[in-house]
């Protein structure tokens, strides 16, 4: 089951989809909660961090979305 979920997830269209909406939504994360920072040119090492893992958590949610709907789509899961 895990090894189908990576294989699912590493496929280009999902990576690709992800790294999207990583960028735009990630981007607009980091404008909303380090933007000050940024603007000041305080931004520390530790803030950098942060930043990336921003970026991280929307791929990582369309990632996961994405591989889920393929799952239920081809195991033949409707909505109840």
């Amino acid at each position: 089951m895990i090894r189908d979920w990576l294989r699912i997830a590493s496929t280009k269209p999902i990576v690709m989809r992800g790294m999207k909406y990583g960028l735009i939504v990630g981007s607009i994360l980091i404008g909303i909660n380090h933007g000050n920072a940024i603007v000041d040119g305080t931004v520390t090492s530790t803030r950098l961090i942060q930043m990336m893992l921003t970026l991280l958590v929307p791929y990582c949610v369309s990632t996961a979305s994405s591989v889920g709907a393929i799952i239920d789509h081809r195991d033949g899961v409707t909505q109840r």
